[in-house]
């Protein structure tokens, strides 16, 4: 099966609903951040530190490419994957792209309790991260707008919630389970 691509902005539950679809369907999860932080061996803010946004967003096109070619996978890109080259396009062509769509509210919600492992936030007060967040959401929905498939992931807060939106997405996408007692998370 070609590759899943998870697209959406940070907080709108990439790395949740993922991990929960991936032990639902068997299907390998890949976090892209992740990805190129152990091909490269440093973290992404290092990378940042070291190559600038401009070098970053090369290296993540690249791994990108490398990961568009893998068979059964579910990729959960970074919120700003889909707004630089044609990375749009690559997902598209060759796979399948879910953008995850959250109210401001619940991305607001979510990133308030976790500014401090988000380096771009961690200094914003909450009437600031509000701010910032609708005014990032208005210039990447455009390329957001792009993917094939849009999936309402406000409802990702505890154990119920997350499995009954894998049961939705699994069903929204036609995707198969490993078995029925699997579904559970």
């Amino acid at each position: 099966m070609k590759p899943i691509f998870l697209i959406g902005y940070m907080g709108s539950g990439k790395s949740t609903l993922g991990h929960a679809l991936s032990k639902a369907t068997g299907l390998t999860f890949i976090d892209l951040d992740t990805y190129i932080e152990n091909r490269y061996r440093k973290t992404i803010r290092d990378i940042f530190a070291e190559r600038g946004e401009e070098g970053f967003r090369k290296l993540e096109k690249a791994m990108l490419e490398e990961v568009s070619s893998f068979e059964d996978v579910i990729v959960a890109c970074g919120g700003g994957t889909p707004c630089f080259f044609n990375n749009m396009e690559v997902m598209n062509a060759c796979g399948t792209t879910v953008l995850l769509d959250a109210t401001i509210e619940s991305l607001h919600r979510r990133l308030c309790h976790g500014k401090a492992k988000r380096p771009l936030i961690a200094g914003m007060t909450d009437d600031e991260l509000r701010g910032y967040i609708s005014a990032a959401l208005a210039k990447r929905m455009p390329h957001y707008a792009l993917a094939q498939h849009t999936f309402p992931s406000d409802h990702l807060e505890d154990i119920r919630q997350i499995r009954h939106s894998v049961e939705r997405f699994i069903e929204q996408l036609g995707l198969t389970c490993k078995t029925a007692s699997n579904t559970a998370i």
